[in-house]
């Protein structure tokens, strides 16, 4: 059995635990039908009844799909979203866990990337991923600093934290596939200071030199250079919220390393990543059609003080 059958395996069967006669719907773009298809067969091969949705790429991330696509997700007891954009911070998908569906999304996956980091040591990172939760989970203040000039502050006093780690069998769950990452939403009216990002920004790609980010009152209010001026362009095209706090995650995948495409990098452990736009799937208020992530490589986060990551080492 190849590395990408058995990642398929381990999606449908240890994931997402799918059982006779459930019905299982998979959402794709035509890039990634093909990925669809196979994980379409493996959810027959475990008596499910699944069906292939395929719509047309949207511009963005956090764009709605279709009305019909989203009536078949809202009907769905399980439902793989492997699209090219992201579908996780929308209300379709929303709406669908909301209802009790257990859904993993898949936004930007390549076949060789779900075989290769679905490789990780599953216990290991369930066992980071739950740790960073519940210090992100208890805490009030985060702060990220880098030796690239970072220092921004956010509020995440009261916010229930997620682990991403790959659980997907209760009732409204719902995380990434590659999994791999804690996360909290901060509170969206307050927080700033300065972020460098040196891995990846957003769909934009990574930059040759770090992209300084200046939030004020938990709004990106400045980006430097021409990736920093299209992240800037992208967010205030969905409208005043777009710019934002809306997560603080951090990546706990060891298998996972720097592509260039933000569902494995923004899983890359020792990282964070800080986004921007859509947090009503994730515990806070704002809901626009975009959300838009941004990861630094070697940070030190603190949390109330204490340290979570030291230079890109996690230490939990």
């Amino acid at each position: 059995m190849s590395d990408l059958e058995r990642a398929v395996e381990a999606v449908i069967h240890d994931c997402l635990g799918v059982k006779p006669g459930e019905d299982v719907v998979v959402v794709c773009n035509p890039a990634t039908r093909p990925l669809a298809e196979r994980l379409r067969t493996e959810a027959e091969r475990a008596k499910g009844e699944a069906a292939l949705v395929e719509f047309t790429e949207r511009e963005q991330h956090g764009v709605e799909p279709p009305d019909t696509v989203t009536a078949a997700m809202v009907r769905a007891d399980v439902l793989l979203v492997p699209t090219v954009q992201s579908l996780s911070h929308t209300k379709a998908r929303k709406t669908a866990t909301d209802g009790g569906a257990r859904a993993a999304t898949l936004p930007g996956v390549t076949e060789d990337m779900l075989a290769r980091v679905m490789t990780a040591d599953m216990a290991e990172l369930r066992r980071r991923g739950s740790a960073v939760a519940e210090i992100l989970d208890d805490g009030s203040e985060a702060r990220i600093t880098c030796a690239n000039g970072s220092d921004l502050t956010l509020n995440i006093d009261g916010r229930q934290a997620i682990p991403d780690n790959g659980e997907l069998m209760e009732p409204g769950a719902f995380g990434n596939l590659p999994c791999g990452e804690g996360f909290v939403s901060p509170h969206h009216d307050s927080g700033g200071g300065t972020l460098f990002v040196d891995g990846t920004l957003a769909s934009i790609g990574i930059p040759d030199e770090p992209v300084e980010l200046t939030v004020e009152n938990g709004a990106l209010v400045g980006a430097t250079g021409e990736m920093g001026e299209e992240l800037m362009r992208q967010l205030q095209a969905a409208g005043p919220d777009g710019t934002r706090i809306a997560e603080l995650g951090v990546g706990t995948n060891e298998k996972a390393t720097l592509t260039g495409e933000l569902l494995e990098d923004e899983k890359i452990l020792g990282t964070i990543h800080v986004a921007f736009g859509a947090s009503a799937g994730i515990g806070g208020e704002i809901q626009v059609p975009v959300h838009l992530d941004c990861v630094v490589m070697k940070p030190t986060l603190s949390v109330d003080g204490q340290e979570v990551i030291r230079h890109g080492e996690l230490l939990v």
